[in-house]
């Protein structure tokens, strides 16, 4: 998944969900995207929830986005997986060693987030220099 839509993220984590609960076989991707499902039971119910295709999760509720937060823990997964941006790995490994592995993505995910929206902001690419410097200094503390 390079680029997709929001109804293809969400149908995805909502099709994981079903084929786990169902015991049915699932893409090495999906059984990645499992292991921040089964780490987040507080969204179980909106990956059962028909109504969540079409749901606004605004900030505004004061609700995380459960298919944004878990996209982020997805693409955090993979980025571990291939060390890129080269020395996450290592950062992550150091941030896993004061805590546990899913508060650590989420210190990662703080930094994902802030170089996401800067971009955003600034309508340029996304900085993996300073998204890397960032999870470093978190690491580091």
């Amino acid at each position: 998944m390079f680029n997709p839509s929001r109804d293809q993220v969400r149908e995805f984590f909502i099709e994981t969900w079903r084929k786990h609960r169902a015991s049915e076989v699932l893409t090495p991707l999906e059984s990645m995207a499992l292991d921040w499902l089964v780490e987040h039971p507080e969204y179980h119910g909106d990956l059962e929830d028909p109504a969540a295709m079409t749901k606004d999760y605004s900030v505004e509720q004061g609700r995380t986005n459960p298919f944004l937060h878990l996209s982020m823990h997805l693409a955090i997964a993979e980025q571990l997986s291939i060390d890129h941006p080269p020395g996450i790995r290592a950062a992550y490994q150091r941030l896993t060693a004061r805590s546990d592995a899913h508060h650590a993505a989420h210190e990662i995910m703080e930094c994902l987030g802030q170089v996401v929206w800067e971009a955003q902001r600034l309508g340029k690419p996304l900085d993996s220099d300073t998204y890397i410097d960032l999870i470093r200094q978190r690491a580091d503390r």
